[in-house]
């Protein structure tokens, strides 16, 4: 009859299988050495006292190497070459192990189903962040977006708004807010028009020469009207005195 081993016994058998596999002896050494010569290289707190010399961090990961080496590839596994990596391979029936290293390789030479993965993950983390700014946040508001590109939003809105609106005190307003605000909003001014002086754009386009020019307008529209209202006053004198002098021509 045949004798059949208990689970237990297989399952000891496969531990005991799995220990005598482990890397070679001069690949631990030389992945210890280099990562051994990195300054900031993590320890954990209670280790750090002993790790300020390149000898002693070696030993450290050389006993961590020896005793977890699925731990060693999480805290350390970024910093191996794609070489040393292969050193593990031979530990790749142990689950933890074998994901560590098909993690750490996908970030060194990812395949392109991989990249296809890690860009729609990337898109719907930013579709989502998006989606967050524009129900919770304030960041897509007009104040926001003026405040970011000042320039631009003047080009396309500011400047068919009324500048004077701004420096108002708003309902509700502390005068010491109003005064802040419109200390904000001529830091605001001076950046968009230095960005006018250096695009070329003309003096009288510039930010805050509106009101100089309206009143340029306003004033050159008085002068016409008050050159309008000589000239017919030129010509109420002229035309009776033109009649008067052509009676006393038929006199003589």
């Amino acid at each position: 009859m045949e004798r059949r081993e208990s689970p237990t016994v297989i399952g000891q058998t496969e531990k005991r299988e799995k220990m005598q596999k482990t890397v070679r002896k001069e690949a631990m050494e030389s992945i210890t050495e280099r990562l051994s010569a990195m300054e900031n290289l993590y320890f954990p707190r209670a280790l750090q006292s002993n790790a300020t010399h390149p000898s002693n961090r070696k030993s450290l990961l050389l006993d961590l190497l020896s005793k977890d080496v699925a731990v060693f590839l999480e805290r350390y596994g970024a910093k191996l070459t794609w070489e040393e990596l292969g050193e593990f391979d031979m530990l790749n029936n142990d689950y933890e192990i074998n994901w560590h290293l098909k993690n750490l390789r996908s970030k060194v030479s990812p395949t392109s189903d991989e990249l296809k993965s890690r860009s729609v993950k990337v898109k719907n983390r930013r579709l989502a962040y998006l989606n967050r700014l524009i129900h919770d946040g304030t960041y897509f508001s007009e104040e926001a977006m003026r405040e970011r590109e000042p320039y631009l939003h003047h080009e396309f809105v500011g400047k068919f708004q009324d500048p004077s609106a701004r420096g108002m005190a708003r309902r509700g307003e502390r005068w010491s807010e109003t005064l802040m605000r419109r200390s904000e909003e001529a830091i605001l001014v001076s950046k968009i028009r230095a960005e006018q002086q250096r695009l070329g754009v003309a003096e009288r386009d510039w930010v805050g020469n509106e009101m100089n020019q309206q009143e340029e307008e306003e004033d050159v529209e008085e002068e016409e009207e008050e050159e309008e209202e000589e000239d017919e006053e030129e010509e109420a004198k002229t035309v009776p005195g033109g009649v008067h002098s052509t009676e006393e021509g038929n006199k003589s």
